[in-house]
């Protein structure tokens, strides 16, 4: 069998499967999102109880595996009373985990805005609240771009693990195709060539374009 009658034939399985990989990766990126700008707004607070929540969260996700983590929300969690289904948990473990590392650039981010620019907020008479989101944030968001990049990256490699757990993704697809036909060089070679447009196609120019977004709100140029 040639390479293109192998991807006329299983070509839909790999669509399919592609779709889920791309739904996966949306919500665990939403998700990841959220959870670091909390987490890293809760680490930079001067409140013990507040910081150390925001420490022992993220201390705990960098520091475990992610196929631990997405064991234990699939099969543990439902022992204490809480069942997520399988595309659920998939996207939670993965988001939550990312989520942790995102914390600290975050946190970073907020930290490299210079300290006259917390000043000058400050005499304005802004409330906390609203320097942080029209002042702090936008800058430390343009020095959190790149990294958040590559984060995003490793994310969407990550969801490759929510197969594990029957998500019918790229990787539970490919693992199927190969089950049933043996064309393992076919086979994951064609996720290996999905996983790259991903990656070089939709994220890499996107971050690209939201950092020429971020530079021309904030009147600079390179």
């Amino acid at each position: 069998m040639s390479y293109w009658e192998f991807l006329v034939e299983q070509g839909p399985r790999f669509v399919d499967g592609a779709l889920i990989t791309a739904v996966q990766f949306a919500l665990a990126a939403v998700l990841a999102i959220a959870i670091a700008l909390l987490a890293g707004l809760m680490k930079l607070s001067s409140n013990p109880l507040i910081k150390g929540s925001a420490v022992i969260y993220i201390e705990l996700f960098r520091g475990t595996s992610l196929l631990v983590q997405l064991y234990w929300i699939f099969f543990v969690l439902p022992l204490f009373g809480l069942t997520l289904e399988k595309f659920t948990a998939g996207f939670v473990a993965v988001g939550m985990n990312l989520g942790a590392y995102g914390a600290e650039l975050v946190r970073g981010g907020i930290q490299s805005v210079p300290r006259g620019q917390w000043e000058a907020a400050y005499s304005l008479s802004m409330s906390p609240a609203k320097r942080m989101w029209r002042i702090i944030l936008p800058q430390a968001l343009l020095n959190m771009l790149p990294p958040w990049g590559n984060l995003l990256i490793e994310l969407l490699k990550g969801t490759a693990l929510v197969s594990l757990i029957s998500v019918a993704d790229l990787m539970f697809e490919a693992k199927q195709i190969n089950g049933s036909t043996y064309l393992s060089a076919q086979t994951f070679g064609t996720a290996l060539i999905i996983y790259y447009l991903f990656a070089r196609v939709l994220v890499t120019p996107f971050m690209r374009w939201l950092e020429q977004v971020m530079l021309r709100k904030l009147g600079r140029t390179e």
